[in-house]
């Protein structure tokens, strides 16, 4: 399965109680579908991980597309744990060199730059509108003896 249709066939969970654990996911979700993955992410903050073991949010994954949409369909506002759950389609991930937290500038990545692209025509307008404006604009008023547009 390529990336695209894994993405595709993946539903993200929010709202998770402390309380709900991997299987209890895949047993509330089962119903929809074979299911391929539950990923479960850890709460990584040693304060708050023993309270809470994950972060809340899950991502499960179908084999079939179809049986995310019927999953989304069914279990988005449906209460899990006393918890009213959110459930969409999962977006995929951003690479860690695209996007405002990359190291690199906006303007220098790929997906900007092919986005944001200007044609070379576009660019010599550009630059004519540029030159146009450094005239001075003063020129062309020294006719005239009084403020204000000029007389007819």
């Amino acid at each position: 399965m390529t990336d695209t249709t894994r993405w595709k066939a993946t539903v993200y969970v929010g709202g998770l109680a402390p309380a709900v654990t991997v299987t209890t996911l895949q047993e509330a979700f089962l119903p929809f579908g074979e299911i391929a993955d539950v990923s479960l992410p850890k709460n990584e903050n040693p304060n708050t991980a023993a309270a809470e073991p994950h972060r809340g949010f899950a991502y499960v994954e179908f084999e079939d597309p179809d049986d995310a949409k019927e999953a989304i369909d069914n279990m988005d506002q449906a209460e899990l744990f006393g918890r009213v759950i959110r459930v969409s389609a999962a977006k995929p991930p951003k690479s860690a060199g695209q996007g405002l937290g990359a190291k690199t500038a906006v303007w220098e990545q790929e997906g900007w730059l092919a986005e944001h692209a200007v044609s070379e025509e576009d660019r010599l307008a550009a630059e004519q509108a540029q030159n146009a404006r450094l005239d001075d604009p003063m020129q062309g008023l020294e006719g005239l003896d009084v403020a204000g547009p000029k007389p007819e």
